[in-house]
């Protein structure tokens, strides 16, 4: 049995998935919360298969999860827990892989809040190259090797909304640049007026991200992308 569980959605084509699309909730949420998302990125990912796992550990205070403990103070972050989610995350991306036989380049890893900490600091410490992570209103914490040339070097979507209380959009901007320093092609959003959330400007941008890595990898949208009338 696979050491994290959530809901999943089967590949639009309802052909056997050819891709994975990996969803991390934020703190105090669940699986159940982010697999809405699906619907939005199934035209990008017609041969996905989305699933959304619950993080291992009971969220204090909330009926959700968390991936690891983490507290916001002045302009720090404390990552207490933070290897040990990364470790988590990485042993189940190795179980997917291993039960659909579906390879890092054509899984996509992306995350809200603290599942977006997670995706970043997991997605970029593994050697092999991921199709993308995306990263909604998160923040990096590098990896140990990370700009060092011996980890994969996927691109990354970095979203976030300017008027976000919760985690700084400050955050995202000094990933961008890290991530920039690091050789690692980047594509960054603000979304103006957004406060700690997912905007539809935001999730439309996603949208565009993984088309174009998709295109890039020399994988065929077999669904049109849904008119904007």
């Amino acid at each position: 049995m696979s050491i994290l569980t959530g809901p999943s959605v089967p590949p639009k084509s309802g052909a056997a998935p050819r891709q994975l699309a990996v969803l991390l909730h934020g703190y105090g949420s669940d699986g159940a919360d982010l697999i809405g998302l699906a619907p939005f990125w199934q035209d990008a990912m017609p041969e996905a298969m989305f699933i959304a796992p619950n993080a291992p550990q009971p969220c204090p205070g909330s009926p959700g999860y968390q991936w690891f403990p983490i507290y916001f103070g002045g302009r720090e972050v404390s990552w207490s827990g933070a290897t040990e989610a990364r470790e988590t995350l990485v042993r189940y991306l190795r179980e997917l892989r291993e039960e659909t036989g579906i390879a890092p380049e054509n899984t996509l890893l992306a995350g809200f809040s603290q599942g977006a900490m997670v995706a970043l600091h997991a997605g970029l410490s593994i050697p092999e190259r991921l199709m993308g992570i995306v990263a909604i209103a998160g923040a990096l914490a590098p990896p140990p090797g990370f700009g060092e040339g011996k980890l994969g070097t996927p691109p990354v979507c970095l979203v976030h909304g300017d008027r976000d209380g919760v985690v700084e959009p400050r955050f995202s901007a000094e990933a961008a640049r890290k991530l920039k320093e690091a050789g690692i092609e980047v594509h960054y959003h603000v979304s103006p007026g957004v406060a700690h959330g997912i905007a539809p400007d935001g999730v439309a941008f996603v949208d565009q991200f993984i088309r174009k890595i998709n295109q890039n990898n020399g994988n065929a949208v077999l669904h049109e992308q849904p008119s904007q009338d």
